[in-house]
């Protein structure tokens, strides 16, 4: 290998980018492999054909067009996952940790839904409205934080409860909610205007009627959110006050107005990622006791992601991929609940990235610093 060749291998190694991609696939694959030790231990004989399953998804089906339709689904829940990643990554590279998104998703359900069945208004303006609402929810703790000094994550917490029963109640209308299922009326039947477009998008997956425009849409606003953090000042405003906000309120910077435009955006692509996904009519909200996993799950995401917003669109559908495919597993064998503790295994092991990523910097930087005296000893004998 020629000098410049091992000098650009040596560069390329040694990048943040690098040691992103092979931490998170460290960390997918420490999942699997825990994951199928437990298969293992409760059947052994049909383990392997499980985790098999859970890694094929869509391509279990033999036939094409189902193998299509299907990875439309797939990427339909795709996109709500990946929008609530953003939120996370976005609050997270300013300083903050939203663990808020699952709160201000409800809200944005709640208002598409509401502004969908209720008000029969189109489609981008539900989506707008929810947005606004669901930002200025994300705004409330980022006021908490910046004027009173309470912990983002205690204040998110409780608004996470608030905005579910709210919601909750909201829903609770008969002209929106169908009372003796507890779950709101299809928009196809009750508000068809509402729907966002296809845009010809169904005939690639099989006329799949609940693939829309908000897939690349959600690609479209992942490139944005990371040409704004990296290459705009109002970006580069927000992670300086997320990495020290003392420094940068002494350098002249609006540091309590930056945290709450941080938790007002994170807010609105919460809000963005509820309307996406509940306004293609893929399912009806249902009254819930619990907050939706989604906000929780985009946590595991933008760190599987490497907190890059590219990287996250693609950890997001992993995450998805093998999610669907766990429950496809045959429950002849297994509890029907295996699926999510599998995915949930997976899920929690791509947390550990930035510790991965960790040891990888810390090897690079001592192989790095004993090149550099065998270097220096070298020229000392020369």
């Amino acid at each position: 290998m020629s000098k410049a060749k091992k000098l650009n291998f040596n560069k390329v190694v040694t990048s943040e980018s690098f040691k992103s991609i092979i931490s998170a696939i460290v960390c997918a694959l420490i999942g699997i492999l825990v994951g199928f030790i437990i298969l293992l231990m409760i059947n052994a004989e049909n383990a392997p054909k499980a985790m098999s399953t859970i890694l094929k998804n869509f391509f279990y089906y033999k036939r094409t067009n189902m193998k299509l339709y299907y990875l439309g689904c797939t990427l339909v829940k795709t996109v709500p996952l990946i929008l609530c990643s953003l939120s996370v990554l976005f609050a997270y590279k300013s300083g903050l940790f939203n663990i808020g998104v699952g709160g201000q998703y409800c809200i944005g359900i709640g208002i598409s839904l509401w502004c969908a069945l209720q008000w029969h208004l189109p489609w981008f303006v539900c989506i707008l409205l929810s947005m606004i609402v669901a930002a200025a929810w994300g705004a409330i703790s980022g006021l908490f934080k910046a004027f009173f000094n309470v912990n983002e994550v205690i204040a998110c917490i409780m608004m996470n409860w608030i905005g579910l029963y709210l919601v909750n109640v909201l829903m609770q209308h008969e002209t929106v909610m169908n009372i003796t299922k507890s779950e709101t009326f299809m928009i196809a039947a009750k508000s068809p205007e509402s729907l966002i477009p296809q845009c010809g998008l169904q005939h690639l997956f099989d006329e799949n009627e609940y693939v829309t425009i908000a897939i690349p849409l959600t690609i479209i606003v992942a490139v944005v959110i990371s040409v704004v953090l990296k290459k705009t000042t109002f970006g580069y405003e927000l992670r300086a006050t997320g990495l020290n906000k003392n420094a940068a309120k002494y350098a002249g910077m609006k540091d309590k107005v930056n945290i709450i435009i941080t938790m007002a955006i994170a807010g609105a692509l919460a809000g963005l990622a509820a309307s996406f996904y509940y306004l293609t009519d893929i399912q009806p909200w249902k009254t819930s006791s619990t907050v939706p996993g989604m906000g929780f799950n985009g946590i595991a995401v933008a760190f599987l992601g490497g907190l890059n917003p590219i990287g996250v669109i693609f950890a997001g559908y992993f995450i998805e991929h093998i999610t669907l495919g766990g429950s496809l597993i045959d429950m002849r064998y297994y509890n029907p609940q295996i699926a999510d503790l599998i995915s949930s295994i997976i899920i929690y092991t791509c947390g550990f990235v930035l510790f991965f990523k960790d040891i990888m910097t810390k090897i690079s930087t001592k192989k790095s610093e004993k090149k550099t005296v065998e270097n220096k000893s070298a020229e000392g004998g020369n």
